[in-house]
């Protein structure tokens, strides 16, 4: 292994065109995040939850360690000294975060979920303050629509936070979620200063699968591969590839253009993509509120990724 010389990608260099195709990157992950709740709906009825995760998240590192193998393995190249910061955003992002999302869904709606997922640009924006970033007036109330959008478009009448002890612990673990993404970009944003994208993806998927793969084979990962027909093949298929390699390829690759709140931003899509195929595909049924939540993400979103005056 060698050592990688000192990259970064400056806003005010790439201009407004790589930031039309980071906001692009991240919209279209947060697309495919979305899609991926609905997969994991199904797939989950029939294969343990960790084993799951072994599952997309393996062969999603598989995947990107065969392209860059074929097609650019000079990025699989990197100092032992990295392998620990790699290490850190795969326990974060691929072991952490999808343990306290499905967890704290067992416990709390898929709607209070969501909300308390939106938290994670808020998250993003206290971090990145601490860490230097500043967020214009303009963001600022772009974070806090998106947030008002989620509430929006899940709000259901008679319904208030609090009670049930264990939906608190299913909200907490949620908020813990959101935060724990935003600890995610604001960590790679200092890492991808130095490796590319498809490296940073690839081996933090790869080492949290590993740390994963220990429960999972307590959880019952070997039988669960050998129920897999093809409705679940397909879907396992679906997250490694285009949930798993493709949408976290994506995801981090806006970060190395973007700050790690005009990325968070976009979580709140996740959501509301999820519901709209809820509907599509499962039948489910919306208020027109939804409808108004929708739109006021979507303002929320336009409002924190404008292009502005550059300093």
């Amino acid at each position: 292994m060698g050592t990688r010389r000192s990259r970064s990608v400056t806003p005010s260099r790439a201009g407004q065109p790589a930031d039309l195709r980071a906001n692009a990157s991240a919209a279209t992950a947060a697309v495919l995040f979305g899609a991926s709740v609905i997969a994991v709906r199904v797939a989950v009825r029939d294969i343990p939850p960790v084993s799951l995760a072994v599952l997309r998240f393996g062969l999603g590192g598989l995947l990107l360690t065969g392209i860059l193998l074929v097609a650019a393995p000079g990025q699989l190249r990197t100092g032992w000294e990295r392998l620990w910061r790699f290490g850190l955003l795969g326990i974060v992002l691929f072991v952490l975060f999808p343990l306290t999302f499905n967890v704290g869904l067992r416990y709390t709606e898929a709607s209070r979920g969501a909300i308390m997922l939106a938290t994670m640009p808020i998250w993003s924006a206290v971090l990145g303050s601490v860490a230097g970033e500043r967020l214009s007036r303009r963001q600022a109330v772009g974070v806090g629509l998106s947030v008002l959008g989620i509430g929006l478009a899940f709000a259901e009448p008679g319904t208030v936070l609090g009670g049930d002890p264990m939906r608190l612990l299913g909200d907490g673990l949620l908020l813990l979620t959101g935060l724990l993404g935003a600890v995610y970009g604001l960590i790679a944003k200092r890492v991808l200063a130095v490796d590319s994208p498809a490296t940073v993806t690839t081996y933090a998927m790869l080492i949290g699968a590993g740390l994963l793969l220990p429960a999972a084979l307590v959880e019952g990962l070997v039988p669960a591969v050998g129920r897999l027909d093809g409705r679940l093949l397909g879907l396992v298929l679906f997250l490694g590839i285009l949930g798993g390699a493709a949408a976290f390829q994506l995801w981090t690759w806006a970060l190395s253009r973007l700050t790690p709140t005009q990325v968070a931003v976009y979580v709140n899509l996740n959501p509301i993509v999820a519901a709209v195929l809820g509907v599509v595909l499962l039948g489910e049924r919306r208020a027109g509120l939804f409808l108004l939540g929708f739109a006021t993400v979507v303002a929320g979103v336009l409002l924190v990724n404008w292009p502005g005056r550059r300093s």
